[in-house]
């Protein structure tokens, strides 16, 4: 499947919508995918027309997370996932994810890097790390504890947990929670009157907002970057 095909870019006014096209795969993201996604992240960082993106999925899923069925060289891409991430944390404008269905993995992680998240009732949210043998990825050592709390941080990121749409709007995962067929129709109504107001005020907000944890989230990424890679080397030599 041609790339153009698997990651969906339109435009809505001033709003940008990403959707993760491979329903037959639970959207999963294979390395072409990531190195798309993060140019469409850096390329709308730029663009003056944009005040707002939205990252959804096609189909049943939000994203089932990393495609682990499609080999690549590990150390290119480690590489490519911490420029992936790192897109989520320089971002500057609004980014909101319409989680339409489960969200596994780094699916699952980068929505703490999310200004916004709307969620069916029907979605999940599932970082099976410790289950697969890896660690986790996408600053969410950093992230989880903070917006969640330590305990529900450990039982996700340790313990595998299976996080519910209710519970994740009751421990501020998310910020709301919708019925399927109502997800699209009244979230949008949301992100419209987002993109409307003043983009310099917009950004400078944002801005304040981040800059007190960008270099932390960096830094989480590294550690856990290094920390997959040592991972990796170790399961080879077995």
């Amino acid at each position: 499947m041609d790339i153009k095909e698997t990651v969906i870019e339109t435009h809505q006014g001033g709003i940008k919508i990403v959707q993760y096209n491979r329903p037959h795969k639970k959207n999963a993201i294979d390395p072409t995918m990531y190195l798309r996604l993060t140019s469409i992240f850096n390329e709308t960082a730029n663009d003056d027309s944009i005040s707002v993106m939205v990252l959804t999925g096609t189909g049943d899923f939000y994203s089932s997370g990393n495609d682990f069925s499609v080999a690549t060289d590990m150390t290119n891409g480690l590489s490519v996932l911490k420029e992936y991430i790192n897109a989520f944390i320089m971002f500057p404008k609004i980014l909101v994810a319409i989680v339409n269905g489960p969200a596994i993995g780094i699916a699952a992680t980068t929505l703490a890097l999310c200004d916004l998240v709307y969620a069916s009732e029907n979605s999940y949210f599932y970082t099976p790390f410790t289950k697969l043998g890896i660690v986790a990825e996408g600053c969410s050592t950093f992230t989880f504890p903070r917006l969640i709390g330590d305990r529900k941080a450990t039982e996700m990121l340790l313990c595998n947990h299976r996080m519910s749409a209710k519970e994740a709007l009751e421990c501020g995962f998310i910020n709301d929670i919708y019925k399927p067929e109502e997800l699209q129709s009244k979230v949008w109504d949301k992100i419209t009157e987002v993109s409307r107001l003043p983009s310099v005020s917009v950004a400078a907000t944002k801005k304040l907002l981040r800059d007190t944890v960008r270099q932390e989230l960096l830094k989480a990424n590294d550690i856990e970057i290094q920390e997959l890679n040592n991972i990796w080397v170790l399961k080879s030599k077995l």
